[in-house]
């Protein structure tokens, strides 16, 4: 009932290196923004489908702790007796890891790449939307991103290209909702990086609206205090 793409960017030697994780995801659903997107500063995790939100918590725990993202979420798919139904992607500093399950629905599937031009990776994966076109326009709408942009905007508007690619195929849902979540090792944390819409007729319009609000109040507020 989602798409989704989750990011690493580094910048720098891996010494002295700079990463960035994020996940961007929207859904025709309230809430999605409390049950997929997992992030930390090792690895980023979207959990979808039937979703069970433990996957992405303790994915990201799990490679916190020194384990590569595909061997920390092969093993608790492997211990999930209901792995068919789930749709599980993320990266982490040196891998990715992308699963869709037998039994998500139509249509589902998902992608892997890498930046052309960056230290980049990133995953995309969706269910229930119009078909493979949603996931290349997400891919290529981070790709062609301006990198000057904060990732959080370069996901969020990932996610729109997704929807005018044809999105959740499910349009006869009023409701749904988009968050995206972002973390730095570079700077610190700033508010319009972990933003969510929990129900909404237009997610995606909202939550670029509601970014766009954040950040202008954050730099209206660091003008004033500084």
């Amino acid at each position: 009932m989602t798409y989704s793409i989750c990011v690493h960017e580094a910048d720098g030697s891996e010494r002295a290196g700079r990463h960035r994780f994020g996940v961007a995801v929207t859904t025709r659903y309230p809430s999605v923004g409390s049950l997929c997107p997992h992030v930390g500063d090792h690895a980023a995790v979207a959990t979808q489908s039937v979703t069970d939100a433990s996957l992405g918590r303790r994915g990201v725990d799990y490679v916190a702790d020194g384990l590569a993202v595909d061997d920390a979420l092969e093993a608790l798919l492997n211990a999930d007796d209901d792995a068919e139904l789930r749709q599980v992607h993320g990266v982490d500093r040196d891998g990715d890891f992308a699963f869709t399950g037998t039994e998500c629905p139509d249509w589902s599937g998902h992608e892997r790449g890498t930046h052309p031009s960056r230290d980049a990776r990133y995953t995309v994966a969706g269910n229930s939307i119009t078909g493979a076109d949603v996931l290349a326009a997400v891919a290529a709408a981070y790709e062609a991103a301006d990198w000057d942009d904060p990732l959080s905007k370069r996901l969020v508007d990932a996610l729109g290209a997704g929807a005018a690619a044809g999105g959740d195929r499910r349009t006869d849902l009023p409701v749904g909702s988009a968050a995206v979540r972002v973390t730095s090792t570079e700077s610190r944390s700033r508010p319009y990086d972990d933003l969510r819409v929990d129900a909404a007729e237009s997610p995606i319009a909202d939550l670029r609206e509601t970014y766009r609000l954040a950040k202008r109040g954050y730099e209206a507020a660091i003008e004033k205090y500084a």
